[in-house]
């Protein structure tokens, strides 16, 4: 497969110019799932999260210093792919984290009615439909970012 460097690819000022509904349509997603009330360190964690499981540099270095801005610790954001194996994230968290990786990875399994149970305990029905909504959120980001070749503004070595 041949690969196009970014520089090649539509930049992203030019795309929001072309498809001002992809930024509109996913921020407003963004912000009714905080306008909600979801704490903003959890959903953080959603989208470093969904981030880690779609490979979206852009969105990964974008969200965790978001999340660190928010008060989220780095040793946790650290252990983040392996939440499983760990003792630091609340049982809030862990649903969210489980409904994130359940949607993200939506053709592996269509969300397990299980998997449903175990987060609908954890939210609200408001709740979990705002939940829903920032991980469809973050997912369009990163599909957009990844397509596009948005890349973080971080220096080489």
């Amino acid at each position: 497969m041949t690969t196009i460097d970014a520089d090649k690819r539509i930049a992203k000022d030019r795309l929001y110019q072309l498809q001002p509904v992809f930024r509109q349509s996913l921020l407003a997603l963004g912000q009714a799932a905080a306008d909600a009330g979801l704490e903003p360190a959890l959903l953080e964690l959603v989208k470093q999260r969904a981030s880690q499981m779609n490979g979206c540099a852009f969105c990964l270095h974008m969200h965790g210093a978001d999340a660190r801005r928010a008060g989220e610790r780095p040793e946790r954001l650290d252990v983040l792919a392996a939440w499983r194996e760990t003792h630091c994230f609340t049982p809030r968290e862990q649903a969210a984290l489980l409904w994130t990786e359940a949607l993200t990875a939506i053709a592996d399994d269509h969300v397990p009615d299980a998997v449903y149970a175990e987060v609908r305990r954890a939210f609200s029905e408001a709740e979990l439909a705002a939940l829903t909504a920032a991980v469809i959120a973050i997912n369009g980001w990163n599909r957009i970012a990844i397509a596009f070749r948005f890349v973080p503004a971080i220096a080489a070595p």
